[in-house]
């Protein structure tokens, strides 16, 4: 059974038409939502018999192309059960848009240039209001200071530095001279802090030129200090009116419901369309997971989805007119300013609950203020395959259910993330990740495209230590991950893990140019209780970290990898602990004058068990160890049990300058066991991916 939805059909007729008949009385229907009311009423009511059976599925609902404008969210529930699938028709590419285009352009003359002005009566009237703009399919910036960089806050009253993450929180800060003023709009601007690893998102409530206070509307989810450093935490201040002084930047007046625009060279309101969001979600597939309520079989295949809006967590988001009714998840972090690490607390604009075997097939998903999409508590069987995520406000997929203390049905697993491109995200939440895999089990993350991100990657696992984790069986494979990191934020991943994993495989990845600000840009992260992992046959180079870091954990094994140029060293282990934390084997280590290792890893504490690997430094030849005290050549280090069997030589890559890690055939890593690593099918296998 087939049915059409088209911009110019009608949602009162049959569907059953790609088009308009000749007497304009039946066709196409209207929309998405549409074609759903239909099947619903058709399974349930048609007649005869024969017809009633058709619409039991399977079912495609081909949509022609053009923009569908998204009022309210398109909501699926356990009633749509049925094997249908919204797909594109063949050749053209239709696009659910959560925005209105902004007309009516006039022009005004603001700090002697021509700056774009419309009036917006409902912004106006208080009963709409946006924080982002999109031209021509691209993100514009709300005027910012400065306008490259960052300030540094001079003091934080009752803040003592160096500062640890626990300490108290704050909701003022004393800026430096010049750095703030009394501006116009003073409570619509945001100070936006970056430490740690998060951003802060702080609304101003006032500030006193005379001291030069800035007190914020929520506090600081952290002390705001920058990392461990000895100064005060770097920001930026996001929504000036006075700062409207740049092509692309723009701002939205909203007691007098003006929004204004400078264009970029080139741009005039006759090429130009503009677009502000009116929703935060686009579409949502909503079954209960307590009473095994499920939504099944539905699938989406060649749509784009865009233009949305944000708010931060623990905001009010149950505005009607921002078509939000899916609170975010708050983490009992109160109103605070802060996303949670990863962005974890940020939903995503495509959300699924209780849903299984539903998937997402060559779409697009652009211009977003939130996650791409959200696969949350009671998932299973979900495929997101072949799509473009990008221009995102957090992150591109987002998974999560019950942790091991929470009731079973809502436990999250066996879903695939497979050949998407996921890029240009971290737009609003910085510290969002490519994709997250909280609390969730026998995913597989593989062929993916993820870059252009300022923290982490891929993400798996959300217990801090050894207590019980839900998250095992992961297969993080074949993905290609770069420029993560950028500078921004500390104490990231190129991928990511937490807690104790028991099947966890992270095998095949080629990671590069991870860049942390202060501490902690590493290609390969098993953070804190990570154990019982595997990651083997990856390649990475170019962190200014180190390529491989263990904080703690059991038994992990770092096997037949090629890990290149860590500016700080290429493997570090951070914390003492009584047991076998580490294997590490058979793996090629190439550095650029740092040591191979980091830290003491002495016989008497035996964290860390290494053998069978090959060093080489293209420098000259590297301390195999340093400890902060003493460099250790390789006598040395074989003399406290470590590396018996390892050797020093050039590995014979085919062009290191070009990053060609390809072996010659006399490679001494041969010798050692080595395994040669195929890279061609690294990334996504569709040209759509």
């Amino acid at each position: 059974m087939e049915l059409y939805v088209a911009t110019t059909g009608n949602d009162q007729w049959s569907g059953k038409l790609p088009d308009p008949n000749a007497e304009g009385t039946d066709g196409p229907l209207a929309s998405v939502a549409g074609a759903r009311d239909r099947i619903r009423r058709l399974s349930k009511y048609a007649s005869p018999e024969a017809e009633r059976a058709a619409y039991s599925g399977p079912i495609t609902v081909s949509i022609r192309g053009g923009r569908y404008t998204v009022t309210e969210p398109i909501e699926f529930g356990p009633e749509d059960s049925l094997p249908v699938t919204y797909t594109a028709y063949p050749g053209e590419t239709p696009i659910l848009d959560g925005g209105t285009r902004i007309a009516g352009w006039k022009t005004e003359t603001i700090n002697g240039k021509a700056c774009w002005v419309a009036d917006l009566p409902e912004v106006a009237s208080g009963r709409w209001s946006f924080r982002e703009l999109f031209v021509n399919g691209e993100r514009r910036k709300r005027p910012r200071l400065p306008k490259e960089g960052l300030f540094v806050m001079e003091d934080v009253p009752g803040l003592s530095l160096p500062a640890g993450w626990h300490a108290r929180q704050q909701n003022a800060f004393i800026a430096e001279e010049g750095n703030f003023g009394n501006w116009d709009n003073l409570g619509d601007v945001e100070v936006v802090a970056l430490h740690w690893w998060i951003e802060e998102r702080l609304p101003v409530e006032s500030y006193n030129p005379e001291t030069r206070l800035v007190k914020l509307s929520r506090s600081s989810y952290s002390p705001l200090a920058d990392d461990r450093q000895k100064h005060y935490a770097r920001y930026y201040i996001e929504n000036v009116s006075e700062a409207l002084t740049e092509p692309g930047e723009w701002y939205l007046d909203r007691s007098e419901g003006k929004l204004h625009y400078f264009p970029f060279p080139g741009e005039t309101p006759d090429n130009t369309e503009v677009f502000a969001p009116r929703l935060l979600q686009l579409l949502r597939i909503q079954g209960d997971p307590d009473s095994n309520n499920l939504v099944e079989f539905v699938q989406f295949r060649g749509i784009t989805f865009q233009h949305t809006d944000w708010r931060q967590p623990g905001e009010d988001d149950t505005d009607e007119s921002m078509g939000c009714g899916a609170p975010a998840e708050r983490h009992n972090r109160g109103n605070c300013g802060a996303a949670a690490q990863a962005a974890c607390d940020v939903p995503g604009v495509i959300r699924l609950e209780s849903a299984r075997h539903c998937s997402f097939e060559s779409c697009t998903i652009r211009n977003v203020g939130w996650y791409g999409i959200e696969i949350a508590d009671g998932c299973e069987g979900i495929r997101v395959d072949g799509c473009s995520l990008h221009d995102l406000g957090a992150g591109g997929v987002k998974i999560n259910g019950s942790d091991a203390a929470g009731p079973r049905c809502r436990r999250t697993g066996n879903n695939q993330i497979t050949d998407n491109n996921i890029q240009s995200g971290g737009r609003v939440f910085h510290s969002a990740v490519g994709v997250l895999s909280a609390h969730s089990y026998g995913n597989l993350i593989a062929h993916n495209h993820i870059h252009d991100l300022f923290y982490t990657g891929i993400s798996c696992g959300w217990v801090w230590g050894y207590g019980d984790n839900v998250s095992c069986n992961n297969r993080i494979e074949k993905n290609h991950i770069h420029n993560i990191g950028q500078g921004m934020l500390s104490d990231m991943g190129g991928v990511y893990l937490l807690g104790v994993q028991p099947g966890t495989i992270v095998r095949g990845n080629l990671i590069h140019d991870v860049n942390k600000l202060n501490y902690g840009g590493w290609c390969l992260y098993t953070d804190e209780g990570s154990s019982h992992i595997i990651l083997e046959n990856n390649v990475c180079h170019s962190s200014n970290g180190e390529i491989f870091h263990q904080h703690y954990g059991r038994e992990n094994v770092v096997r037949n990898n090629i890990l290149v140029f860590g500016e700080e060293a290429l493997i570090a282990y951070s914390r003492v602990e009584p047991h076998l934390g580490l294997t590490f084997e058979r793996n090629i280590l190439v550095s650029d004058s740092a040591p191979m290792f980091l830290r003491d890893y002495s016989e008497g504490q035996r964290r860390i068990r290494s053998d069978l690997n090959l060093f080489w430094d293209s420098s000259g030849e590297a301390a195999l160890d340093d400890n902060g005290e003493k460099k250790l050549s390789l006598d040395e280090w074989q003399a406290l049990g470590q590396d018996q069997h390892s050797l020093i030589a050039d590995p014979k890559f085919e062009d290191l300058a070009k990053w060609d890690f390809t072996l010659a055939e006399d490679s001494p890593a041969f010798a050692l066991g080595f395994r040669a690593i195929d890279v061609s099918d690294i990334g996504p296998r569709r040209s759509d991916g």
